[in-house]
């Protein structure tokens, strides 16, 4: 029997520390910590939601549904998917709910194989105006086995434009219509959209992935109900584990179960349901409540400064917690921005505008969004302190010695601004 006398070297169980990495989780904490976070899609768990995920339900493998898994020894992750399931329902006033989806991505591939076959034609908000990449990108799976078109949003007002929705609806008589997207900051008109659908035949899906915690918070009108689908995630307005689920009305709940197991996934996540579980109980408190009212009114103040200071927001203004910034007034490119800020630390995602004479690789804009903020404390009050960080950053031009020392003066007082006593969330 040959010997291995490097397992030997190595402790176990409890015992076994891992420097590289405890090392790489330090950072990121302080990174975090140190650092404004204005990535629409981030925001942190709260706490509850990560002494789930570190449970004993991560080491269960549980195909299948409660009452009929693959493997033995489910009887208690039944019980946690049927909690996790009721608790959705009872959140977002759904017929059926799937907490199943690894991710808002996962949940959309399962709406895709339950309502329709590759070829079939999809019509979505177009990316280049604020749509998602699973909603028909040609570099995604839903661009290369369906057929998708886009509508777009109105030069004038850069709001969709219903019209021509309802015309391109009428010409290529979608199978599916899609509502939804990833940097489009206003409410979608789901009654329109309904109506659209009812007179083409199509399944309305609304994917929610920003929306859905802005719907349980009663701050935007919910597509639940409205919709024949409805796909979110939890780890965005929501605050929990990193995971998709979907919610539909009854007559579709065959379809939609068999579309994620098995035709799309294996084993469910089973500590992330549990995260998911307590996330939705969360979302149903006055605390988390207050929590969005408070993320949706600092952002549109943070819009109201950042126009004072000569930039452009786009729909001029925001109805929920992400908004869409043109620093074309400062004369650079959205990557430039969002280097310029991140070496000033402040987070975010450079973005295309719609009409965007810059190629996508360089956009024209910012996306903010003020979820992951106000986890970490801001507050409507802040946003001329903010506004004013963002407008200095984008001046500075790193190339030159003032620049780079005015950027990094400015990563400093974002620290600083952040290291302050901050209101204590009370559902946290």
């Amino acid at each position: 029997m040959s010997s291995r006398p490097h397992v030997a070297e190595q402790p176990t169980g409890t015992a076994f520390r891992d420097p590289e990495v405890d090392d790489l989780v330090a950072r990121e904490a302080d990174r975090r910590r140190t650092t404004l976070q204005l990535i629409a899609s981030e925001n942190p768990a709260i706490p509850a939601v990560d002494a789930a995920l570190g449970s004993a339900f991560a080491a269960k493998y549980a195909e299948g549904y409660p009452g009929a898994r693959y493997h033995a020894g489910c009887d208690v992750v039944d019980d946690l998917e049927d909690l996790a399931t009721r608790r959705a329902r009872d959140l977002f006033g759904a017929e059926h709910a799937n907490v199943q989806p690894h991710s808002g991505t996962s949940a959309n591939v399962a709406v895709y194989a339950a309502f329709a076959q590759p070829g079939d034609p999809v019509l979505a908000l177009r990316l280049d105006h604020g749509g998602h990449q699973s909603h028909g990108s040609r570099a995604n799976f839903s661009g290369r086995w369906f057929s998708p078109s886009g509508y777009g949003v109105r030069a004038d007002t850069e709001l969709i434009d219903y019209d021509q929705l309802r015309e391109l609806a009428l010409v290529h008589r979608p199978r599916m219509l899609v509502a939804g997207a990833s940097s489009y900051p206003r409410a979608i008109d789901f009654a329109v959209m309904r109506s659209i659908a009812d007179e083409i035949e199509a399944i309305l899906w609304v994917d929610a992935a920003h929306l859905c915690g802005l719907f349980a918070a009663d701050v935007l009108p919910s597509a639940v109900g409205v919709a024949d689908v409805v796909t979110g995630v939890t780890h965005k307005v929501l605050r929990g584990p990193r995971g998709g689920f979907i919610l539909s009305r009854r007559e579709h709940a065959h379809a939609i179960d068999k579309a994620v197991y098995p035709f799309v996934q294996g084993g469910p996540a089973m500590n992330a349901i549990a995260g998911k579980a307590v996330a939705f109980a969360d979302a149903g408190t006055d605390a988390f409540a207050a929590y969005v009212r408070d993320a949706v009114t600092t952002c549109a103040a943070l819009c109201d400064e950042l126009e004072r200071a000569g930039l452009r927001v786009v729909t001029g203004g925001t109805d929920m917690h992400l908004a869409v910034i043109d620093v074309g007034p400062f004369g650079i490119s959205g990557r430039t921005a969002r280097d310029r800020l991140g070496r000033a630390g402040i987070v975010c995602d450079k973005a295309v505008l719609p009409f965007d004479r810059r190629p996508a690789v360089e956009g024209s804009g910012v996306r903010i969004g003020t979820a992951g903020s106000t986890a970490q404390g801001v507050r409507p009050d802040d946003a001329v302190v903010v506004a004013g960080v963002i407008t200095d950053a984008l001046r500075a031009d790193p190339a030159t010695g003032e620049g780079a020392r005015t950027l990094d003066r400015l990563r400093t007082r974002v620290a600083e601004f952040l290291s302050r006593p901050r209101p204590t969330d009370p559902s946290t």
